[in-house]
Parts: structure tokens; sequence; C-alpha cells
């Protein structure tokens, strides 16, 4: 009896929906990314294998670089009311919405004389190299441990929290430099800090 031989097809599978898929997880991913906020002075941080991560809120960080010092502060309120009490001190006065572009700006280095000039600029402008000449921190104009030490006390106003201190120091930024930060820290009694380090591979 005779073999009877069946046609072959070539197989096909329908990928719409896998497609589909792909692109709503790609839609989500885009959706709920969060952007890398500009910086005002880039450093290039020393190497570490440590992988602690800084906390989200409660935090000051001071970008140390070219002789420079950034300050950044966690949380709007706290922003806002940091420079309420910086505002009083040094008798400059700020409108409303001044105060609600500072909440939500990165951070800055400038005297506070000068702020409402950086304020009013739009983030690309701000963010210009050499445009900053960073926050006073000289002996007789230390506005750098004024604005730390108001930043403290917003934090407890408003959190009920100590705030933490981190520096983030350029790898190439002489030793001197980044001691007297730490010596305006500890004239504040504030000897625990974080050091921002970029990760790296172990060595074996």
């Amino acid at each position: 009896m005779a073999n009877v031989k069946m046609s072959k097809k070539a197989a096909s599978i329908d990928m719409t929906a896998m497609c589909d898929v792909a692109f709503l997880l790609l839609t989500f991913f885009i959706l709920t990314a969060t952007a890398k906020q500009p910086e005002p002075m880039s450093v290039d941080t020393p190497a570490s294998t440590v992988q602690t991560k800084l906390p989200e809120t409660d935090l000051a960080t001071l970008t140390v670089g070219k002789g420079k010092v950034f300050f950044d502060l966690k949380g709007r309120e706290i922003r806002k009311r940091t420079l309420e009490l910086m505002a009083q001190k040094y008798n400059v006065t700020f409108t409303e919405d001044e105060m609600n572009k500072f909440a939500i700006m990165e951070g800055f280095g400038v005297p506070i004389q000068n702020l409402k000039a950086i304020i009013a600029m739009k983030s690309a402008d701000r963010n210009k190299s050499d445009l900053q000449p960073g926050v006073p921190k000289d002996s007789l104009d230390n506005q750098l441990a004024d604005w730390i030490q108001n930043a403290r006390i917003a934090n407890i106003e408003i959190d009920d929290k100590e705030l933490q201190i981190a520096i983030k120091g350029d790898a190439k930024e002489e030793y001197p430099a980044i001691r007297k930060i730490m010596d305006i820290l500890q004239d504040q009694k504030i000897n625990s800090f974080n050091l921002v380090t970029g990760l790296r591979g172990k060595d074996f």
C-alpha cells in the first residue's frame, strides 16, 4: 500500500501579543523612570567598594571641587524653611514664588546676596561652567556654616530628625579643602557624616 505524503507547511507564530507586551513594558519604564537631576558642578568621586546608599530624606550634600563648595538639601519644605532662616540672618527678602522655585531647584554655590539671580535663571543657564563661585566659607564670611546650621534647625522643626551630612568631593581635590569642610562640621559638633564615592569592583 502506497504511503501518503503529507504536505509540509511552514510554522508561523503570531508575535502581535508579544510586541504589545514589549511596548507596554517600555512605556511603563519610560513613564516611571526618574530623570537624573542636572548638577551645577560635576565631580569625579574617588573609587570605593562600599555599597551603602545615601538616605532619600533628611540629607544635606556638600559638593567640593575646584576649591568651590556647593550646597544641596533634600525636602521642599525643609529647603524653604532653611531659606527663610538664612534670609532673616542676612537681611535678604525672597518672594513666595522665589522660595517655591528654590524648593525644587538643584544645589547651588553662590553667596546668598546673589541667590535671587540664580533662582531666576533656567536650569540649563544656572548650571553653566564657572557661573557660580561657590558658597563662601571663609572665616570672615562663613555662609556655608550658616546654611548647615539653619538646615539642621529646619530639619528638626519639620521632620523632628537630625539632618545627615554627605560630602561629595572630587578625587583630585586637595586634602586641605576637604579638611576645611570637616572643620566646619566639627565646629557644630557634627562628627559623623557620609563620604560619597564611586563604586568599583573588588580587587582580587
